[in-house]
C-alpha cells in the first residue's frame, strides 16, 4: 500500500518495534514534548538524553521513560549510544548544527554509512494527492552529479517504507533542454540515463525538468514531455541547496504543508531540525525514521 499521508504512515506503523532515540542537548523545549508525543503514541519506549542533567530534569515531562547522561559534550555522547546499539535513530536538540554535523561524520567514532549524508524533507500539502520530498535542502550545498547520485539511493529506503516502489525522481532545473551552461540540466540527463539503463537500483530518474512538470501532468502534457516520471514525481532532486531550502519553507508558508525531515546515510536516522521547527515536525521526524527502518527490513 502507497502511503499517501502522515496518518496514514502512523496507522501502518501501529504495532511495529518502537525507536529508542539518542538526544544531543535534550534540555530543549520543543524535543521533550515531541519525545513525550511520541512515546504517547508508542513510536519510542523511551530515551537517551545527553545534556546537562541539572538543566535538563526539572524539564522532563511527567511520565516520560528516560536515561541521563549528564555531559557537556552531548553530541559525542549521543552518537556514541548510538554506535554502541543501544540507539536507533539520533536526535539534535539544543546544540550548535556544525557541532553536532561534526559528531555524525568523525572519521573513527561517527555514524557515516554512505559517502553523502543528504536532508530530505517530506511534505504533505492541501494541494497534492501525495507525500512529496525535496533533497537536498539542509546539508550538501552545492551537489555533484555523484552526490546527487548518492542523494536519491540514500531516499530509496525511506520510500520503500512509504510503499513508494519504485521511486520517482524528478531532476529539477530552470529549463528542460540540456544546456553547458547550466550544468544542472545535464547532471538531470546523466542521471537519468544512468537509470534508464538501470543503473540507480530503486529508482526513476529523469529530467531536466522544470518544478511545474515534475508535480502537473498537464504542465507536462502541455510542454510535450512524455515521462513515467513527469507529473508523477516522489521526489524532487534540486540542483542547489538555495533552491531546495526556500522551496521547502515555501510548502510550509504558502502550502501550509505538514513536514518532517530526515539526514539519509548514515548508520540509523538521523534527525537535524532547524530552531524554528515546533514539537510536530520533530515526532513527525521520529515516524520517518519508524519508515526508514522498515523500508531497510523490506530490503533484506
Amino acid at each position: 500500500m502507497v502511503i499517501r499521508s502522515f496518518t496514514e504512515l502512523e496507522r501502518a506503523l501501529k504495532g511495529s518495534r518502537p525507536l529508542r532515540p539518542a538526544v544531543a542537548g535534550a534540555a530543549d523545549p520543543a524535543v521533550l514534548e515531541a519525545l513525550a508525543e511520541a512515546q504517547a503514541r508508542g513510536l519510542i519506549a523511551g530515551a537517551f538524553l545527553a545534556d546537562d542533567a541539572a538543566l535538563l530534569r526539572p524539564m522532563l515531562p511527567p511520565g516520560m521513560r528516560v536515561e541521563i547522561a549528564d555531559t557537556h559534550d552531548p553530541a559525542a555522547v549521543a552518537v556514541a549510544e548510538v554506535r554502541a546499539g543501544r540507539a536507533d535513530v539520533l536526535v539534535k536538540g539544543r546544540i550548535d548544527s556544525a557541532a553536532y554535523l561534526r559528531a555524525v561524520v568523525a572519521r573513527e567514532t561517527g555514524l557515516r554509512a554512505s559517502a553523502t549524508l543528504s536532508n530530505l524533507t517530506l511534505a504533505e500539502m492541501p494541494g497534492l494527492d501525495r507525500l512529496i520530498g525535496a533533497t537536498d535542502n539542509g546539508i550538501v550545498p552545492l551537489p555533484t552529479l555523484d552526490q546527487k547520485r548518492a542523494m536519491i539511493l540514500n531516499a530509496v529506503p525511506l520510500f520503500r517504507g512509504l510503499g513508494v516502489t519504485p521511486l520517482r525522481v524528478a531532476a529539477i532545473a530552470a529549463s528542460e533542454k540540456v544546456s553547458a551552461s547550466q550544468p544542472a540540466t545535464a547532471d538531470a540527463s546523466a542521471l537519468a540515463t544512468e537509470a534508464a539503463a538501470g543503473q540507480i537500483s530503486g529508482a526513476l530518474v529523469d529530467g531536466p525538468f522544470g518544478y511545474d512538470v515534475a508535480l502537473s501532468a498537464a504542465a507536462a502534457t502541455k510542454k510535450g514531455l512524455a515521462s513515467a516520471v513527469a507529473g508523477r514525481a516522489d521526489l524532487i532532486l534540486f540542483p542547489s541547496i538555495e533552491a531546495g531550502n526556500a522551496t521547502v519553507k515555501a510548502w510550509k508558508l504558502h502550502g501550509h504543508a505538514r513536514t518532517a525531515s530526515l539526514v539519509l546515510g548514515g548508520r540509523v536516522p538521523i534527525l537535524l531540525n532547524s530552531r524554528a521547527d515546533g514539537a510536530e515536525q520533530r515526532w513527525l521526524g521520529l515516524l520517518l525514521a519508524a519508515a526508514l527502518r522498515a523500508g531497510q527490513a523490506a530490503a533484506l
